[in-house]
């Protein structure tokens, strides 16, 4: 009997909680419980900032790698483009316009992450480094902007749901901007860790613990 495709040790842990987190988060949008679809993009967001240093400790073979870049760009294209997307829409009283801009949204997370694999994979053809810098804005952004404007909206600060579609185009754009931006080390992790448990501090702090 053959084995089941794919690769499983522990590398890929991350990934697949990631993905499966995210899909939590989906399913907790269509339900309208924004809060708790808010969670799971911030929990998506920690998996997908500490899989690849998982994955880096394991000598791992070409396709290994070559699969390690395939499932963590899917993984991110479910969780920061697909929830994201869907969660704007359903917050904007699922308005036709919002669902086209979510759509457009979700390509632009296709292309950059397509984009990201091409560029990825011919870099790993010609040195063992690891990764210095993004061209584009990363997608994982959307895992610290978009529960930043949901608290803000929900405090009232952002007082209308367009600060939603807005918050798309802007990404978007970034998405698909010819940018370098360098990859964050130890210290840069710390602030993006530290800014989502302060987020995290807000949420329960003005909305109640019972939003959990």
């Amino acid at each position: 009997m053959k084995k089941l495709l794919g690769y499983y040790d522990y590398t890929v842990i991350l990934t697949y909680c990631g993905m499966l987190s995210a899909f939590a988060g989906i399913l907790r949008v269509i339900g309208g419980n924004y809060w708790e679809a808010v969670f799971c993009l911030m929990f998506a967001g920690v998996c997908d900032m500490f899989d690849g240093t998982v994955a880096a400790t394991k000598d791992r073979t070409e396709r290994e790698k070559r699969f390690g870049i395939q499932i963590d760009s899917f993984s991110d294209l479910i969780s920061f483009g697909v929830l994201p997307g869907l969660f704007v829409y359903m917050i904007s009283n699922q308005s036709l316009l919002v669902g086209i801009l979510a759509a457009l949204f979700v390509l632009c997370t296709l292309i950059r992450l397509s984009y990201f694999n091409v560029l990825e994979e011919e870099r790993q053809r010609h040195t063992d480094e690891g990764r210095k810098s993004y061209i584009g804005v990363p997608v994982t952004t959307m895992a610290v902007s978009l529960p930043l404007f949901y608290l803000l909206y929900d405090y009232r600060l952002c007082k209308t749901v367009l600060c939603f579609p807005l918050l798309l185009i802007f990404m978007g754009a970034g998405f698909l901007s010819p940018i370098e931006i360098r990859k964050p080390g130890v210290a840069g992790k710390v602030c993006l860790i530290v800014v989502g448990i302060v987020e995290m501090l807000g949420m329960l702090m003005f909305m109640g613990w019972n939003m959990v």
